[in-house]
């Protein structure tokens, strides 16, 4: 909340001028401000000073200075102020509703003491506290005052809650009192709430706590129960001084407190509960604030100050502009002030709940509100100004709201429609549909007021596209269903809700009454329909024409009128009503009569006599029959008798207008006889039930007035005799034997022989009877009667003549009866025989013919069989011994089992054939092996074969055949019936019976031909895998040939022949699938090549935007260039990349010269600027005339190259003059020096070096002296002159590079050494030494080194030496000699070197000695190096005592985490658990959660943040798994429990005690009890009440555990013992978190069950369902069985708190119980205290101990052994309570 300064109403004065109270009325338009001075201003909304009047003394003769103004509050209605007064009165003033009204005095009410504070809470009640510290209460109707309480302070202060149901009292001694008219279900208390340390002057109740605030200069927030929430304590703010007044906002969720110069504000955050302190608004001079004012909005607040004055200040959270056409303010959290800009109208938006209003939108043409909160949804009509609120779970903003109806808002998200009615809290109703168009909807809210009906509220909607469904809102039941053969696609209610029409997608037009559930087709080919505003006619039009019916009732009765157009609207205007058709570009108005449009009100309206007036002023047509019978019918309901009449006559019904005439003139009697209502006469009702033929409702009628004659009368008249001697019966009339006379007479005059037999027969005439019977044709009832009456049966005529007319009338039984009762056996057994009475024949034979009695078992079977009774007859034809007949009956009847009995004891032959047949019955029901025992012994074999084949059990057959069949046979068999399936396409079943006989070839055959070649592959891959390849590579083919080249790639691809798919493209010319396949398998090289021949293949600017496209033109131009395709080369170069011209021109000279095309050749090195390669080509050549040429035309720094040449060649041919002058020319006189002295011609070479390089004369005496100065033979050129090169820089030089070597070897180097050693020259014996290499003498070379190295040390410098080693070190480690090359490093102080040596010779002792001894700073280096070692070399277990984490983490690197957890345990705790921690998680990304369990079990669970994600894991994992929820769970369950217990204990002691992290612990360790808990109950069987509450109780913790999962079992669980109503509820909604799990959100989950419960509603969702699909279609299977069942109550059962009883929290009062240790469900009464903060439910306690005590429960003994521990008590404590 923001305060901002707007304006001054009021200017401070220099002195005081105390602003004494103000005022907002509750419309916003005025404020009220009363000073010092005792005048009241009142002031527009604007703040602008608009009236004022001055208040009045209670005595005027003490004049104004007798009093002052104390409080001063406005009206609920805003016309009225009351003022409280000092002088011991109260005035109630009227200001009337527009400014300038006449004020006046319409209360007032006369006090013992001074009023000091007023609040006008409801319309009439006026409360206030007065200086005696009393509170009462005035009426403003009864002008009369009460006492609400007293108290023995001074009254300081009043304010009331939010919604004015409420108030408190501050009393000078500090003490606060609250009051409630209502409560509203809080459960508040009243009375004393809190003592406050000083008088609190400043006292204002906000949503949720009160704030006080007084002279100590602490502002005290205080719980709804007196507890202190919160203190802001500025006592320590010099500037502060007390405070004096305070105000809350509207909504409550504000409270502003007045003190010097400040404003403080104090906003509620709702989310923590807490109030926050905002920033305080400071305004200097502006001194004591003695009175504060909030305007109703929220959007203003007045100050008024100690002098007077009175400044205006704009309170808002926020503002924004809204499509720049509405300004929304925000003034406080659940409250928003929407405003038209251009209209200036404002509308107040407010959570009734003190929800945070979320967002405001304005939709529906700018007229609808629509805003959210956390559980509820806004929504308004701008225009009406009705607001709604309802209760709206958080449904993630996906809802799409329609605004077509101005009275409701209709809501649709997630699959359900909610329609809520503006004005009204609730939703209206809530039906699951998922059509949202607005023609497919319609709602009708009380548009035409029915007589009898207060409240007409329905719904029509479509269930699926060929259903809709109709409801009644108002009761909450559905009306009726309507199901369609078509889909439709429009539907509408009339006004009244009580007729439908709806059009389907077939254009026809469909009627349906509501109340009669009947549904009429009125139309076809309907474009246009629409009911007829305010009346119940339609209007529709079919193709040109124009359909009206004036009376819907009769769908027949019909007005058409042609039309040229299509009909556009439908307007009703002043008594005027015309349909509006476009016609062309003309607009045309049918204009439809008005009079029978009233006739359809009239009738609604249920003015039956203004019907008639409209109908009689019509002439009679089908419209207007239908419409007077549609009267005649509700006249006659309503028993509107005279205008029934008149309906009648008019329709031509002359009897029934006679009788309604002759019955409203006995009431029009009645009437003038007695002057009361005829209409009430019983004659009158009497004759109106007959009219409605309820003939039995008339006799009461007339039974109850005594006129029996009169019902007798009736009844005669209507031949209804039987009713009329009834009556004459009951009533003993003296005419009963008339009566009953004249019935017989009838009777018989009329042919009704039978109702005469009855009356005779009744009267005890029983011969009449029979002879009456008879005459009627009903000898049945005679022989009834005969075998009844002895004197019928003893009379043989009588007998004889029924007997024959039962036969004659096919009565065959009866006659028998008949016969059998007169002793006739052979003439009855006859009659039974033929009228298929076998049973009676059957018995009667068995007494009179037992010879009989086998054939009519026979015959019996066989009427049975006739009859179709094959299952009774099998019986008979065994009595009968039939055995054949009672096969084929039994076969017939289906009677397989006892058809195989009555065939196992058969030993006829012929029987065999039924086995067949029976055997075939066993195999369509899928038993296969009793079918296969009866084929066998039947003797069919191939039949159970083929049977085991066809049902694909080749196994079983080929068993059976091989035992049957000889091996050829079975192949022959199987082989005939695999091709015979292979005709008929079943491949996969003649597979199967090739590989059964093994012949997996002709299968691989069968497939080939069928070009099925997957299935090939398939076989060869399994059968012949070595010719794998091969046939991929022949399928390739194939397929290529056949043009199917995607499926040829895949098997060149399979066959790994990338490249022949590759061509196959190219030969194809699809270059795009060659490039892909290339690119895919044979990498960058392949691919740039393809694209090179591409492109090749496209040739001109195709190509090079190829090439530019993949950018290879480079690669391309190398390419054709090394392929020799100059022309494409020089294309490419020439259009895209000019710069490799030279290139291709340099390429092609190369060319040209290899093809020995030498002067064109010569061309292309030219023109690739390298004319230097052209000399070379002729000097190679030899051809000197042409290179002279070229080089001296083109490149004269070649010219001495080829003087050069020419003087090696002439070297070489001896001729050393014309050599020496080329020599010369080319200014080389060096090579000649060089050649001279290669060729031993040292004169020579002297000369020439002493003539023309003087500088190298020294050098070349002294190697000439060296040369000769050698011993032995000769040294000569390891070369010889033919030998001689060309070098680059065109000088001679030796093959063999100089080298000069004695033909001695080895030797001749070693005395080489020698000798220079004796002579003193170390250095060339050094290196002499240092040239000794023979790797077949290693003792050789090892001393000619250390020779070497020895001289270096002993005669060189100290940098020569150095160097020397360094040399030989290496090698004497090559050598493996590291001792010698350690010790020469020592030799020279290499200390680290020799330690290296060493250590590469893994002489680590020595290495560390002597890096202990000569050089400790390498002690580490030498250390870790031996680290590494061991660490590489894989020596753990050396390791180990080295370095004890480098081990671990070895054996962590191998997997061997038993050896590193058991080294770990060794170590330190730290250690241990980091190694614990790396194992589990190492085990949970097994899967293997259990074992990581059992790891922290053995070895504790360390409170260690970083292992909280592993803890967490374990937990989720383990509550993932399914089947655990059993007895045998337990030990999981337990360890998981222990574990965590554990874990907690420990964090209590560490620093994150009681953080989030230990609470989400602890919420872990008690669902873990739970679960542990309920594992253990489930193995005692006393226990199965308590393991089900333990499931529901797990249902709060599905944030932590998988909801699905949780529903699931706890909805089972509840469904074993019988809670089938919670039972339904939960697995209910775990089918709907399935169906949300697959969508992947939660957000179009229905939570409407678990409104109110501690049920989380904001849970994680699961990532897959925990079911299986079969466990799923049970549950869904049970619920759809249940939700069907009208005695089932479906919701969640509820406690004395009127909560569900599993709930913590009562969502009402907000109190939360604590739960059951045993259990989870809250401890309500009967508790057993077991520690602080835990309980348990007595009676669950008792009885877990029982069953623990009486079953020896281990499971349960280990419970009560954790709760001691968790609870910190001894077990040996706990007992029955």
């Amino acid at each position: 909340m923001q305060l901002k300064y707007l304006k001054t109403l009021l200017s401070p004065q220099d002195g005081a001028a105390k602003v004494v109270c103000m005022c907002w009325s509750p419309n916003n338009s005025r404020l009220a401000v009363c000073s010092v001075d005792r005048v009241v201003l009142l002031y527009d909304e604007h703040g602008e000073r608009r009236d004022k009047f001055s208040t009045k003394p209670a005595e005027p003769k003490l004049g104004k200075d007798s009093y002052s103004v104390t409080d001063m509050v406005f009206s609920p209605d805003s016309t009225k102020i009351a003022i409280a007064q000092s002088d011991n009165i109260i005035f109630v003033y009227r200001v009337g509703e527009e400014w300038g009204d006449k004020k006046s005095i319409s209360n007032k009410f006369i006090q013992t003491s001074s009023v000091t504070r007023l609040l006008w809470p409801t319309d009439n009640t006026i409360v206030y506290g007065l200086a005696e510290g009393k509170v009462r209460l005035a009426n403003t109707l009864t002008n009369k005052s009460s006492t609400l309480y007293t108290t023995e302070s001074y009254i300081v202060s009043l304010t009331s809650n939010v919604s004015a149901k409420g108030f408190m009292s501050g009393h000078a001694d500090g003490t606060i009192v609250r009051y409630f008219f209502d409560d509203e279900g809080s459960g508040e208390s009243q009375g004393k709430v809190v003592t406050h340390p000083c008088p609190p002057y400043a006292l204002a109740w906000g949503t949720n706590s009160f704030m006080v605030g007084g002279a100590d200069k602490k502002v005290v927030a205080y719980s709804r129960e007196g507890g202190v929430l919160q203190t802001f304590d500025h006592s320590r703010d010099r500037s502060e001084k007390e405070f004096s007044v305070a105000a809350a906002s509207p909504s409550g969720q504000s409270v502003v407190m007045g003190s010097y110069d400040r404003l403080r504000v104090f906003n509620w955050a709702p989310r923590r509960g807490l109030w926050d302190e905002a920033k305080p608004k400071e305004i200097t001079n502006l001194y004591t604030i003695t009175s504060l004012a909030w305007k109703k909005d929220g959007s203003r607040l007045c100050a008024g100050t100690l002098c007077g004055g009175v400044e205006l200040f704009d309170c808002c959270l926020r503002r924004t502009i809204y499509r720049n056409k509405f300004e929304v303010t925000y003034t406080g959290l659940s409250q928003v002030i929407v405003k038209n800009l251009s209209t200036l109208t404002r509308v107040v938006l407010k959570s009734y709940y003190g929800y945070e209003i979320e967002e405001v939108k304005i939709l529906g043409k700018d007229r609808y509100l629509v805003a959210h909160t956390s559980d509820t949804l806004l929504l308004g009509d701008m225009t009406t100004n009705k607001l709604s609120e309802v209760p709206w779970p958080g449904s993630g903003g996906n809802e799409k709201f329609f605004f077509e109806n101005e009275s409701v808002c209709m809501i649709f998200n997630a699959g359900e429609l909610s329609l809520v009615e503006y004005s009204n809290n609730e939703i209206l109703g809530s039906v699951r549909t998922e059509f949202m168009n607005p023609h497919l909807i319609s709602v009708r809210l009380n548009e035409r007021k029915l007589r009898g009906a207060e409240d007409n509220k329905r719904l029509a909607y479509l269930i699926d596209m060929k259903t809709i469904a109709v409801v009644d809102l108002s009761a909450g039941h559905s009306l009726g269903i309507i199901s369609h053969d078509s889909k439709i696609d429009w539907l509408e209610l009339n006004e009244t809700g009580h007729k439908l029409l709806f059009r389907d997608r077939k254009l026809r037009l469909h009627l349906y009454d509501v109340e009669a559930g009947l549904k009429t087709s009125v139309l076809s080919f309907c474009s246009y329909v629409q009911w007829v505003p305010g009346s119940d006619v339609v209007v529709a039009q079919n193709r040109g024409n124009l359909y009206v019916w004036y009376s819907i009732d009769s769908p027949e009765s019909v007005t058409v009128f042609p039309i040229k157009g299509d009909i556009v609207n439908l307007e009703r205007v002043d008594g005027r009503t015309d349909v509006i058709v476009t016609e062309g570009v003309h607009t045309v108005a049918y204009t439809l009569d008005e009079g029978l449009i009233e006739f359809g009100t009239a009738v609604d309206d249920r003015d039956y006599s203004r019907a008639v007036e409209f109908l009689e002023t019509l002439e009679m047509s089908a419209e207007t029959e239908a419409m007077w019978k549609t009267l005649s019918r509700l006249s006659v309901e309503e028993h509107e008798l005279h205008i029934a009449e008149r309906c009648f006559a008019a329709l031509g019904d002359a009897a029934t207008a006679r009788f309604l005439r002759q019955t409203n003139a006995i009431a029009d009697r009645v009437s003038l006889e007695t002057a009361a209502d005829g209409a009430a006469h019983y004659q009158v009702q009497a004759r109106v039930a007959m009219l409605d033929k309820n003939f039995k409702l008339a006799e009461m009628y007339f039974m109850e007035q005594n006129a029996v004659d009169e019902a007798i009368d009736m009844y005669q008249e209507l031949h209804m005799w039987d009713d009329c001697i009834t009556v004459a019966e009951a009533k003993a009339h003296p005419e009963l034997e008339r009566l009953r006379s004249d019935f017989y007479r009838w009777l018989t005059d009329t042919g009704q022989d039978e109702k005469a037999g009855e009356l005779r027969e009744r009267e005890g005439d029983f011969q009449g009877a029979v002879v009456l019977y008879l005459r009627a044709g009903l000898p049945a009832k005679a022989a009834r009667l005969a075998l009844s009456r002895p004197e019928i049966s003893d009379n043989s005529e009588s007998v004889n003549r029924i007997a024959a007319s039962l036969i004659k009338g096919e009565f065959y039984e009866r006659a028998g009866d008949l016969y059998e009762k007169i002793r006739n056996y052979q003439r009855a057994l006859d009659c039974y025989c033929r009228g298929g009475a076998y049973r009676k024949a059957v018995e009667l034979a068995r007494m009179a013919f037992p010879a009989e009695v086998v054939r009519l078992e026979e015959a019996w079977g066989d009427f049975l069989v006739q009859q179709k009774h094959m299952d009774a007859a099998i019986n008979h034809f065994i009595e009968a011994g039939c055995s054949l007949k009672a096969i084929e009956a039994a076969v017939a009847a289906r009677q397989w089992k006892k058809a195989v009995h009555i065939l196992d004891l058969q030993d006829d032959p012929s029987s065999a054939k039924y086995y067949v047949k029976i055997a075939e019955h066993y195999a369509s029901t899928q038993e296969l092996q009793v079918a296969e025992q009866l084929f066998v012994k039947g003797g069919h074999v191939k039949e159970a074969i083929d049977m085991y084949t066809a049902a694909g059990r080749w196994e079983d057959a080929h068993k059976l055949a091989v035992t049957c069949m000889t091996d050829d046979e079975v192949t022959s068999l199987y082989v005939s019936r695999a091709q015979q399936l292979e005709a008929d396409g079943k491949f996969k079943e003649a597979e199967r019976l090739f590989s059964t006989v093994k012949q997996p070839d002709q299968a691989i055959s069968m497939y080939k031909k069928n070009r099925l070649f997957d299935d090939v592959i398939r076989l060869v891959a399994k059968h012949h895998p070595d010719l794998l390849t091969e046939t991929h590579l022949h399928l390739a083919k194939e397929l290529e040939a056949d043009n199917r080249l995607l499926e040829a790639e895949h098997h060149y691809m399979e066959a790994r022949e990338w490249k022949a798919a590759v061509h196959m493209y190219k030969a194809n010319n699809m270059w795009e699938e060659a490039h892909r396949v290339a690119k895919a398998h044979g990498g960058p090289v392949a691919q740039k090549q393809l694209v090179y021949l591409w492109a090749h293949s496209l040739g001109g600017e195709a190509a090079v935007k190829l090439l530019n496209k993949f950018n290879l033109l480079e690669f391309a131009i190398e390419s054709a260039s090394d392929n020799l395709s100059f022309d494409f080369a020089f294309d490419v170069a020439r259009s895209a990349c000019k710069e490799k011209i030279p290139e291709v021109h340099l390429k092609h000279a190369l060319y040209l010269e290899d093809e020995g095309k030498f002067s064109e050749a010569e061309l292309e090195f030219i023109r690739a600027g390298k004319p230097k390669e052209a000399v070379s080509m002729y000097v190679h050549n030899k051809d000197w005339s042409n290179a002279q040429r070229v080089a001296e035309e083109h490149d004269p720094d070649s010219v001495s190259e080829v003087l050069v040449g020419q003087a090696k060649l002439c070297f070489e041919l001896k001729d050393f003059q014309k050599a020496e002058a080329f020599l010369l020319r080319a200014h080389k006189p060096e090579l000649a020096v060089r050649y001279y002295r290669m060729a031993d011609m040292w004169s020579d070479a002297m000369r020439m070096c002493k003539e023309y390089v003087p500088t190298k004369l020294s050098a070349l005496q002294e190697e000439y002296e060296q040369e000769s100065s050698k011993k032995g033979p000769q040294y000569v050129s390891a070369g010889h002159p033919e030998g001689m090169n060309q070098e680059p820089g065109g000088g001679l030089t030796c093959a063999c590079a100089c080298v000069c070597v004695c033909v001695r070897g080895v030797q001749g180097v070693l005395e080489q050494a020698q000798e220079w050693e004796q002579s003193h020259e170390y250095g060339r014996a050094v290196e002499s030494y240092l040239k000794v290499e023979d790797h077949s003498n290693m003792a050789l070379m090892e001393k000619s080194w250390m020779k070497a190295a020895e001289l270096s040390i002993k005669f060189l410098s100290g940098e020569q030496a150095l160097d020397v080693i360094h040399q030989v070190g290496p090698r004497l480690a090559r050598l493996r000699k590291f001792n010698a090359a350690a010790e020469l490093y020592l030799n020279v102080d290499l200390i680290k070197e020799a330690i290296d040596v060493l250590m590469e010779g893994e002489l680590w002792s020595k290495a560390k000695k002597v890096a202990k001894e000569l050089e400790p700073r390498f002690e580490d280096y030498v250390a870790q190096r031996y680290k590494d070692y061991l660490k590489h070399q894989g020596k753990v277990d050396t390791l180990v005592d080295v370095d004890v984490m480098a081990a671990l983490d070895m054996y962590v690197e191998r997997g061997q985490w038993d050896k590193c957890i058991e080294t770990a345990s060794k170590q330190n705790f730290k250690i241990l658990h980091k190694y614990v921690a790396l194992y589990a998680s190492h085990l949970i990304k097994e899967e293997n959660t259990l074992k990581a369990l059992e790891l922290y079990t053995q070895h504790g669970a360390a409170a260690n943040t970083q292992n909280f994600n592993i803890y967490r894991r374990v937990f989720m994992d383990l509550t993932n798994l399914t089947h655990t929820q059993g007895h045998t769970s337990y030990r999981m369950w337990a360890e998981l429990r222990n574990f965590l217990h554990q874990l907690c204990e420990n964090l209590s002691r560490s620093s994150e005690s009681n953080s989030p992290d230990h609470l989400e612990f602890q919420q872990m360790l008690l669902i873990s009890h739970y679960l542990a808990t309920r594992a253990a109950a489930k193995g005692v069987e006393q226990l199965s009440v308590l393991a089900v509450k333990l499931s529901v109780s797990l249902l709060r913790h599905t944030e932590l555990i998988p909801a699905d999962k949780a529903f699931y079992e706890a909805g089972m669980d509840c469904r074993e013992v019988g809670w089938e109503n919670m039972a339904f509820i939960f697995l209910n909604h775990f089918l709907d978190l399935c169906d949300a799990i697959e969508e992947g959100t939660l957000s179009a989950l229905d939570h409407s069950d678990f409104v109110d419960t501690d049920v989380p509603f904001d849970i994680p969702i699961p990532t897959k369902v925990y079911v299986t699909d079969e466990q799923r279609e049970k549950v869904r299977e049970w619920v759809l069985m249940v939700s069907v069942d009208r005695r089932l109550e479906q919701v969640l059962p509820r406690d004395e708190r009127n909560v569900y009883e599993a709930s913590l929290i009562a969502m009402e009062t907000g109190t939360r119980s604590l739960p059951c240790v045993l259990t989870g469900y809250p401890v309500l009464k009967n508790s057993v205290e077991l520690s602080a903060g835990k309980t348990a439910n007595k009676e669950d306690w008792n009885k877990f101990l029982m069953a623990t005590k009486t079953s020896h429960s281990s499971e349960c003994q280990d419970v009560l052994h954790f709760l001691s521990q968790w609870l910190g008590i001894s077990a040996s404590s706990f007992a029955f309570h």
